[in-house]
């Protein structure tokens, strides 16, 4: 086990994972300790990056200010989602630019946090996972995860190690999905547009389960999904590769499962 596999982690666990889909958190700490690593998950507030996005810079930095105290202590912070772990690389130097107290923290902090399935493979050295999933999965690159992050290949090579699962790619996997945080909310009709396209995409591969590494596209092409009808299991990549995806699907509740039955 590579010397940073021992390191310290902490998880930036994110908001929709803590209110609405606990499981990719869970998940996220089997994966980490899995390759060695303590896990801690501090008391924590949101990253800041719907405040960030609607121009309310007072706020976001107030939020950063909590999130940089919060998990300096860690040698590393890894975060389940794209459009958080962007929002601290990216943006965090950003708001703090020419204060010469909080740059050189933030410049700091931002430099060891890290998107989940990007920490396990270039920093842990990771290539492959435990994991059994029975079916034909395609993949959502999520704007932040690709964009900012860099993030592609990564998920692609652990899937590709998962037992029983069947990777066929999605056209235009790098489209956006239409949520992008408030975006959905303050342009409604255009987010409907961009998610119907996606979701006709993702029906026209013929996959039984869609992926993707940042829970609000994974919520959006759901809810679009079930809305039209199509039958497509949608889960976060993580559940999939702690093999932990036994539950019941996001956006599907449990009584549907029972009738279903």
């Amino acid at each position: 086990m590579p010397e940073t596999a021992r390191k310290r982690v902490g998880l930036l666990v994110t908001c929709l994972v803590d209110l609405m889909r606990p499981a990719v958190g869970f998940a996220a700490v089997k994966l980490l300790e899995d390759a060695g690593c303590t896990v801690e998950v501090p008391r924590q507030s949101c990253c800041g990056q719907p405040a960030f996005n609607s121009g309310d810079r007072a706020t976001a930095r107030a939020l950063a200010e909590q999130v940089i105290a919060t998990f300096e202590p860690y040698d590393y912070v890894v975060v389940p989602s794209g459009s958080c772990g962007g929002q601290v690389r990216v943006n965090y130097p950003e708001l703090f630019r020419g204060d010469p107290n909080w740059e050189p923290r933030a410049e700091q902090f931002a430099a060891k946090t890290y998107e989940l399935v990007s920490f396990l493979t270039d920093v842990l050295g990771v290539d492959k996972v435990n994991a059994r999933y029975a079916g034909t999965a395609t993949y959502h690159d999520s704007c932040s995860n690709l964009r900012e992050l860099g993030v592609r290949a990564q998920p692609r090579k652990l899937l590709a190690g998962v037992e029983g699962l069947s990777l066929t790619e999605l056209p235009e996997a790098d489209a956006c999905c239409g949520f992008g945080g408030t975006f959905c909310v303050k342009y409604p009709d255009i987010s409907n547009a961009i998610v119907t396209k996606k979701a006709d995409a993702v029906a026209a591969t013929g996959a039984d389960t869609l992926l993707a590494g940042d829970l609000g596209c994974l919520m959006n092409i759901a809810g679009k999904l079930q809305r039209l009808g199509r039958r497509v299991a949608v889960r976060h990549v993580a559940e999939v590769l702690a093999g932990m995806a036994e539950g019941p699907a996001i956006g599907e509740p449990e009584r549907a499962r029972e009738r279903a039955k």
